[in-house]
């Protein structure tokens, strides 16, 4: 392993350029398609999937923060935005009485589940079927390594899928033709393609 001292190599800076363009033009193609199926950005996604994990104590705004998978810099114009659109709530905090707890809904618990396939088909279409699975197996142990603290390169234990990451049966009617939409700000954070599995 390169010191890290040393300064990076052309190839190391022709690689870390690239994976971050791939990172936004992914989050980008994603967006898009949430934007066409009429769905609200991914960053919704990724707030509402946090409180549903967190059920049925809710989490804190600064606790919702940290487990956010994308970049949120204004995460409270975010909470008014789903709040006032019915997805989640603010109950006052039983530990601190200035403080508040946001809770998912049920509207916001339809809306998960709604996005989740267009999720779902934007994954596959954009970065799953350019890989077969040994090509994934190498770019998850690829990325686990920079996901590590510089000087521990163990790897980082798999995500559990989320339970609407699982399949579910369907009516025989909606078995064919069905089509998958996403909606998502686009993140800057390269970590995206490391994305925690849906739950």
């Amino acid at each position: 392993m390169r010191e890290p001292s040393s300064p990076p190599s052309d190839r190391a800076v022709a690689a870390w350029a690239r994976l971050v363009r791939v990172s936004q033009a992914l989050l980008e193609a994603v967006e898009a398609d949430l934007k066409a199926a009429g769905m609200p950005p991914l960053v919704w996604y990724d707030a509402l999937l946090e409180l549903r994990r967190a059920e049925p104590d809710g989490l804190r705004p600064f606790e919702l923060q940290n487990r956010m998978l994308l970049a949120q810099y204004n995460l409270s114009r975010l909470l008014d935005r789903v709040v006032k659109a019915g997805y989640a709530e603010r109950r006052p905090c039983p530990d601190d009485g200035r403080g508040h707890v946001l809770r998912l809904t049920d509207t916001g618990g339809t809306l998960l589940k709604s996005m989740w396939p267009v999720y779902r088909q934007a994954i596959a279409r954009h970065f799953a079927d350019r890989l077969d699975d040994r090509e994934a197996d190498e770019l998850a142990r690829l990325l686990g390594k920079l996901q590590e603290p510089a000087g521990n390169q163990q790897p980082s234990p798999e995500p559990v899928p989320p339970p609407e990451a699982q399949p579910e049966p369907e009516p025989p009617s909606l078995r064919s033709g069905r089509r998958l939409h996403l909606t998502s700000k686009t993140s800057r954070r390269v970590r995206f393609l490391t994305m925690k599995s849906q739950s």
